[in-house]
């Protein structure tokens, strides 16, 4: 089978896709795409039976309603509005509060943050998507899911800080050494010097890789109770089992 994982941005520059080929017990990346458009990152989750995007795939209900409240009028003002707690509620979605809940891990709101700029691309990907006849569901039954690779590396106990840090290389290039040692059955092939190089593309192999669990079964799923908030804000996908068991 074939995983797909996108490391998405706003714009293409900061945009990887990856690729994994799952055959006999083994994982080969395939490819791995730094600077990947729109139509790249279409095409690429086209032919995937799964693809994780590093993205939020929709915001909180309750933001919504706030916005909509607040342009129709007068929003209904309930106990401090200075209160943490209101705002926790209006700009984390619930997948947000279970994975801090979960992994001690806090997503960034797609509300309040920078990467609502890149939800936006997504929502478009996603109609796109949906427009081709892939199946989207935004709760990951479909062909996409949601991904927070952080949270996949700390639930495979590989480092999942201080990796990103753009004037230094070490700590993604030991990240990429703990991978494959944990994964011995991994082939990054002629990828691995990019994956030392770039954590977009490291990323998106990790996202390749949480898809890949989702496949499997063995990947956190929206409770009972949680599938209907699940449909509309997204729910990200956090590996339930040792990276090993991926084989």
């Amino acid at each position: 089978m074939l995983t797909v994982g996108v490391d998405l941005a706003a714009e293409p520059e900061r945009t990887a896709v990856a690729g994994i080929e799952w055959s006999d017990g083994r994982a080969r990346v395939c490819e791995v795409v730094c600077g990947a458009d729109d139509d790249a990152v279409v095409a690429a989750i086209a032919q995937a039976q799964k693809a994780g995007i590093d993205c939020p795939l929709g915001w909180p209900d309750d933001f919504v309603a706030f916005v909509a409240a607040h342009r129709a009028g007068h929003v209904t003002v309930r106990g401090d509005l200075t209160g943490r707690e209101w705002r926790r509620r209006l700009t984390l979605r619930l997948t947000d509060r279970v994975v801090h809940a979960e992994t001690g891990l806090t997503p960034l709101s797609v509300a309040a943050d920078r990467i609502g700029h890149v939800a936006l691309r997504c929502a478009g990907l996603l109609a796109l998507l949906a427009g081709q006849g892939v199946p989207v569901d935004r709760c990951g039954t479909g062909t996409v899911v949601e991904v927070y690779p952080s949270a996949s590396l700390k639930s495979w106990g590989l480092p999942h800080r201080g990796y990103k840090r753009p004037a230094e290389i070490e700590p993604l290039s030991e990240l990429v050494d703990r991978l494959l040692a944990a994964a011995p059955w991994l082939d990054l092939g002629r990828a691995e010097s990019l994956c030392r190089r770039s954590h977009d593309a490291a990323d998106a192999v990790v996202a390749a890789l949480t898809a890949r669990a989702v496949s499997q079964n063995l990947a956190s799923v929206p409770a009972a109770g949680q599938e209907a908030a699940a449909r509309t804000e997204g729910w990200i996908a956090v590996p339930t089992a040792p990276l090993d068991r991926l084989r």
